[in-house]
């Protein structure tokens, strides 16, 4: 039995024009031993290869091997720490809808945004707005300021705002075990 899984991954390319940026997808054809790797690495991306060595009942160099490739393709991307926003006084967790004039706009709007850290995540949407963010901002204060030069930058016209009371889930992880197709 063959498992296949279907991961899809955006890449930009400058031959297609898509809304100013180019999507490329890409199927990989993954074993139960990957997925198995990839669940564990997305709870503890510090894991010893001798622990997942021992959890997927393989040699340490296979496992190396495994993950060598997954890295190669591009379905493992990085390896990082979460950091507990509260306890570096990042009270103020908003999402800010944002409208920008025209897709001309939306250039300048992108190099706005990544030069500000207080946005963790920057998506274009369909709906009310052209484009969301998530910030985390020390206060109200600050939400205020940076909420004010965000009104400012040239494109936007718009913007409307949600500050997170509670976060009951916050998650980078992908459920990788339900893209997973077995074929006989």
């Amino acid at each position: 039995m063959t498992i296949v899984i279907l991961i899809f991954l955006r890449y930009f390319y400058k031959e297609l024009e898509i809304l100013g940026k180019s999507h490329k997808i890409m199927a990989y054809q993954l074993d139960e031993t990957d997925v198995k790797i990839l669940k564990h690495l997305q709870k503890d991306g510090r894991a010893q290869r001798n622990t997942i060595a021992e959890i997927v009942h393989l040699s340490v160099p296979s496992v190396s091997e495994r993950m060598r490739k997954l890295e190669e393709r591009g379905l493992i991307s990085e390896y990082n720490a979460v950091l507990d926003s509260k306890k570096f006084n990042f009270d103020i967790t908003a999402f800010i809808f944002v409208e920008v004039d025209g897709s001309d706009q939306y250039e300048n709007f992108v190099e706005q945004v990544t030069d500000h850290p207080e946005v963790l995540e920057c998506h274009s949407i369909t709906g009310d707005g052209s484009h969301i963010l998530k910030v985390r901002t020390k206060n109200t204060e600050s939400f205020e300021k940076f909420l004010s030069l965000i009104q400012s930058w040239n494109g936007v016209t718009r913007t409307r705002s949600n500050i997170v009371l509670t976060s009951f889930k916050e998650t980078r992880e992908l459920p990788v075990e339900r893209a997973i197709e077995i074929k006989k």
